[in-house]
């Protein structure tokens, strides 16, 4: 039996914001960010009182800002943010209590709803596997529209026990600090509820 497994929500856990807005505002300017926020506030209501879906939202705001942008381009601001952005967003507590676990031979993963591409290479420094959202891709470019599902709530849960025999584990970990959380949280033993505030 492997000696064990922790599973970590990446926005408002490891980092202190939300990485998918940062890297809007990154690549796209405070203006162009509040503007586009101010388009979608109808979007935003109607999510917050369960209208539409978290997923139906985050896709209107990607195709807004990033919508037909070619993949080289987008991965060309992803790999700027995640080098001149991502790492003062990162809390280091969290970062301790992931070498603390490595120590420990605990495989870790990143289990987001955020787009993976901004957060792979980071990962992959850090040693760590990487469950996120995919963005839809159509002639190599971006339609705007989430592959599958949004990573998010019980899709999580899925994702998780798609790739891995949870019961191969002696020990299971989860970090969390939404709602979107919840389900990650119920699958581990030890279950960490904003651990790092």
């Amino acid at each position: 039996m492997k000696p064990g497994i922790a599973f970590f929500d990446f926005d408002g856990t490891i980092t202190t914001k939300d990485t998918l807005l940062e890297f809007i505002k990154y690549s796209k300017g405070k203006n162009a960010f509040y503007l586009g926020f101010l388009l979608h506030i109808p979007y935003l209501i109607a999510m917050k009182l369960k209208l539409i879906s978290n997923q139906k939202t985050k896709e209107e705001v990607l195709s807004y800002f990033f919508g037909s942008m070619s993949l080289p381009k987008f991965e060309e601001l992803c790999t700027d943010f995640a080098t001149n952005k991502l790492p003062s967003l990162i809390r280091k507590d969290a970062l301790t209590e992931i070498k603390k676990l490595q120590q420990k031979e605990i495989e870790i993963v990143i289990v987001s709803a955020s787009p993976q591409n901004w957060i792979t290479q980071w990962a992959s420094l850090k040693k760590i596997q990487l469950i996120a959202t995919k963005l839809e891709l159509k002639n190599n470019r971006l339609t705007g529209k989430i592959e599958g599902n949004n990573c998010y709530g019980q899709e999580k849960v899925n994702r998780i026990k798609k790739k891995f025999q949870l019961s191969s584990y002696r020990e299971i970990y989860a970090y969390g600090d939404s709602s979107g959380d919840e389900p990650m949280l119920q699958l581990a033993h030890h279950q960490y509820w904003k651990p790092f505030r």
